[in-house]
């Protein structure tokens, strides 16, 4: 859009954005770009609250946000979008109120959904610009997918512990998301913020990183990170950038293999969203995947009084969080030690936060000759939601 088909801007927005139009870089004309572009943001956590609030302060005119989950305590470590009042809230209306009082010139869409591959086309194609702050693989590589296949910069931010990553993909000129990861990690190999942890200020840095990309390539000011990824090490303060080339043989931008999006959960090696297995008291179907149990099931398995071992492998700073009754706690790191306490003859039903660590201990003990190894799907989160909402979730 030119400078003449921008909108114009009122008296308080020349005040407002004042320290933005004296920029020899941004000036009148980069601030109505600003207030003419769309700009969706995938997540309204860690990366998503500091993104959001600069993107609504610079001016955005237009700044949609998907999230399908509440505010809970343990978020506001890091996402300083919301407050404790917020806590139950969907991140979606708490976000809304604080960015309409930032900044009433903005309008705020929110989608208070889960992003997948039935709307994610449909969501994404009336913005100009998506900015990824999710937090799992698979809705990393379905934003990409979607970027490319819509023509949209993607603007690409990641945090674990110390460390971050940002980059803009999907442009015409550079490298998508899969022309640096061509496939995901197996399940369960990279710990995510709620297992692994993350030093709360650095999604501040990295969402303020992809909210300066953003601004840059909505007014054309600067050099933005296309070609190159921007790697920082908090604990050392130290940034370094590598340059990333579109990779010929990419199938999402390169040979264009991928045509529409796909099942992700299933392309990342994760069990279906939606469990497929019978009722809790009904029989397991012939042919039914018997390597992991549900939550209602174990449940059901326990009332009934059935022999049976629950194994806790997470940490014990979160076994004093929460914890599933009866079970025993033996951190993953000291299962190799506490091994020989195990019955072999008693059903094991492992468990973790949300499934990756009970799952490697699940694999592990069946290497050392345990027959009955379960895996509780989706850990003491899914307990919590759907059977004992007594358990603390974090």
């Amino acid at each position: 859009m030119s400078p003449d088909t921008t909108p114009s801007l009122t008296p308080d927005e020349l005040q407002r954005y004042h320290r933005h139009l004296i920029l020899p870089d941004v000036g009148e004309d980069g601030q109505r770009k600003l207030k003419a572009a769309r700009v969706l943001l995938v997540g309204a956590g860690g990366l998503g609250s500091p993104a959001a609030l600069y993107l609504t302060a610079a001016g955005v005119g237009h700044l949609g946000i998907v999230d399908a989950d509440a505010v809970e305590t343990s978020n506001l470590q890091r996402q300083v979008l919301h407050g404790t009042h917020d806590v139950g809230r969907p991140k979606t209306a708490s976000a809304q109120d604080r960015l309409r009082d930032l900044n009433p010139h903005v309008d705020v869409a929110p989608y208070h959904t889960r992003l997948t591959s039935a709307n994610a086309m449909e969501i994404l194609r009336s913005y100009d610009v998506i900015v990824d702050g999710s937090d799992n693989f698979q809705t990393r590589y379905l934003v990409n997918d979607a970027c490319v296949l819509l023509g949209k910069p993607n603007v690409y931010g990641s945090v674990i512990r110390f460390d971050g990553q940002a980059a803009v993909f999907g442009t015409a000129e550079g490298p998508c998301y899969r022309c640096l990861f061509r496939e995901p990690p197996p399940p369960g190999l990279i710990p995510n913020c709620a297992e692994g942890g993350v030093l709360g200020v650095l999604p501040g840095l990295v969402g303020v990183i992809q909210a300066t990309e953003t601004i840059k390539l909505i007014t054309g000011a600067g050099e933005p990170l296309v070609g190159r990824l921007l790697l920082i090490d908090a604990l050392r303060m130290r940034f370094r950038t590598i340059e990333v080339v579109r990779d010929p043989e990419c199938r999402a931008c390169g040979t264009r293999e991928i045509t529409a999006l796909i099942d992700y959960d299933a392309f990342c090696g994760l069990p279906a969203s939606t469990p497929s297995s019978p009722s809790p008291e009904g029989p397991v179907e012939p042919g039914a995947e018997t390597n992991d149990i549900t939550p209602q099931r174990l449940n059901a398995r326990l009332r009934q009084r059935a022999p049976i071992t629950v194994l806790d492998v997470r940490e014990p700073y979160e076994w004093a969080i929460s914890r599933i009754p009866e079970a025993r706690l033996i951190p993953l790191s000291s299962l190799p030690v506490a091994v020989n306490s195990l019955d072999r003859n008693v059903e094991i039903v492992v468990y973790c936060h949300h499934g990756p660590r009970s799952a490697a201990a699940q694999e592990w003990l069946r290497d050392q000759g345990f027959d009955h190894v379960l895996n509780l799907v989706g850990g003491i989160d899914r307990w919590s939601l759907e059977v004992d909402s007594s358990v603390r979730r974090y």
